[in-house]
């Protein structure tokens, strides 16, 4: 107790003698006027004694925190208290290897269509592994200004044209987007490995010269360019980055542009992710990683998660983009809502690049924060759309964790999309949450391809079969984890 009464005894009587040296009695009793000589003098002196005082104390800490404390005070009584806006989904775009339309994409992963193929893009004849989730067919015609595609890496393209297609799928026509207020609208759509293709033909150009690099080769290798243009092209100036948490990138994306709108500092957010990793560079940087399945003699089969016969992923290309909007701002132009954004969370493993922790304690921390933050609890998660992206050790480490964190709920439907798609590294949260979103309107949850021997621990119950499975979903999670030890889980729901 003597420790502390000592510093708040001084504290006190320094504010008694500040505020006596503020008082007109003491003024009159202890101040001359100016020039009145000897007794300036002495005010002098104690005016001095009394700073010096006061820089002990302020040396000591006590008067540094008086101030700061009555410094948060005001700036507390000016925050608005702002209730939390409601935050729904109005629009989707996606460009992926089972098509560029919402609804061809869910219909053809309904369907157990596989977009795993051999690469036809270049030469790969010389690599362990020849097969991927490529883009077969492609245009950016009506979408991206000629001049701009000729030049822009694929990630921007596949970006620009997926978050043109969310807003005509959301009905934000031209005329409805002129009516905006621009200020209040944002972009955020990241990348996980940004302009690959740009800066490996920068590197190329530089082997014969400088000169010969492209000038806008740094631009457009960044990951933020392609959030950047497409704000440039709808002259959205609300918030806009991108944001690089590897095969984690979407879900990070969707979340803090949801929380830029929970907070009032937006009405309508742009967001997802985008990657074009097919490249020779790319190729060759997992497969010296050892990530990559080698069943290059049967691409279709080739992502089997949760599967005993699963030799690792299979890499994709493309992206998924959602309109997120606050709920009155939706409901006043009209739009179409087709599920309610409930939240989400991040964690970090702390434990290594690439391996998941051992005990699952990021996944299993990442969804309850996830929960906590929704407001949901966990007998509501009937459905899981799964990062499972049919690595050894991923897999297994994401069910213990969703066993651990669900227990034994019969209703529990979980999938893994990129069983058909191939994993989409950062692109992949945004085309599963597109999934999830479609899970939820069309009361359909798709299938696992490849499902054919179940890992021992894994409850076949409680993962989907070989076929499409009724489900009337009630919340949806929707987990994706990246290299780093990055977890994000981000939940859906029925609006209501």
């Amino acid at each position: 107790m003597a420790a502390v009464a000592g510093p708040l005894c001084t504290w006190l009587v320094a504010a008694c003698l500040s505020a006596a040296c503020d008082s007109e009695e003491y003024k009159q009793k202890h101040c001359c006027p100016a020039g009145s000589g000897a007794g300036g003098g002495v005010m002098l002196g104690h005016r001095r004694r009394l700073g010096a005082r006061r820089r002990g104390l302020a040396r000591s800490g006590m008067a540094m925190a008086v101030a700061l404390q009555a410094e948060r005070t005001v700036i507390e009584k000016k925050k608005p208290d702002i209730k939390q806006r409601r935050v729904v989904v109005t629009g989707m775009g996606v460009v992926t290897p089972l098509g560029h339309d919402p609804d061809v994409f869910y219909n053809n992963l309904l369907d157990g269509v596989s977009g795993i193929s051999e690469i036809e893009r270049f030469d790969c004849s010389n690599f362990p592994t020849r097969i991927a989730g490529e883009i077969k067919s492609f245009s950016t015609d009506g979408w991206v200004a000629p001049k701009l595609a000729k030049r822009m890496d694929k990630f921007m393209l596949y970006l620009i044209t997926a978050g043109k297609k969310a807003l005509e799928n959301g009905g934000l026509t031209e005329e409805l987007r002129n009516e905006l207020d621009k200020t209040r609208c944002g972009v955020l759509i990241g990348s996980a490995m940004g302009g690959m293709k740009v800066f490996n033909d920068a590197i190329e150009a530089l082997r014969v010269s400088y000169k010969k690099m492209n000038p806008f080769c740094v631009p457009f290798a960044t990951t933020n360019m392609g959030s950047a243009i497409l704000a440039m092209d709808l002259g959205w100036m609300g918030p806009n980055y991108s944001i690089s948490t590897a095969c984690a990138t979407s879900n990070f994306c969707i979340l803090n542009a949801a929380n830029h709108i929970r907070r009032g500092e937006a009405d309508v957010m742009l967001c997802g992710g985008s990657d074009a990793p097919l490249i020779p560079i790319g190729l060759g940087g997992f497969v010296a990683c050892r990530a990559l399945s080698q069943r290059n003699s049967d691409p279709t089969k080739a992502s089997r998660p949760w599967d005993t016969g699963r030799d690792g992923f299979v890499m994709g290309e493309g992206a998924g983009v959602l309109v997120l909007e606050e709920l009155e701002h939706a409901k006043e132009r009209g739009a179409t809502i087709y599920a309610e954004f409930l939240g989400g969370s991040f964690t970090c493993d702390a434990y290594h690049m690439t391996e998941p922790h051992p005990e699952g304690r990021g996944i299993t921390l990442c969804i309850e924060k996830a929960l906590a933050d929704a407001g949901v609890a966990r007998e509501e998660i009937n459905y899981v759309n799964a990062h499972a992206t049919s690595t050894q050790a991923g897999d297994l480490k994401e069910y213990e964790a969703i066993v651990r964190c669900f227990r034994q709920n019969p209703q529990l439907r979980v999938n893994s999309t990129k069983s058909m798609t191939g994993h989409l590294i950062g692109a992949a949260g945004g085309i599963e949450a597109v999934a999830s979103v479609q899970a939820i309107r069309t009361g359909w949850v798709h299938p696992n391809l490849n499902l054919e021997n179940p890992e021992d621990i894994v409850d076949v119950g409680v993962l989907v079969g070989s076929q499409k499975e009724r489900c009337e979903v009630k919340v949806a999670l929707s987990n994706s984890f990246g290299f780093g030890g990055h977890n994000s889980s981000i939940l859906f729901a029925p609006f209501k």
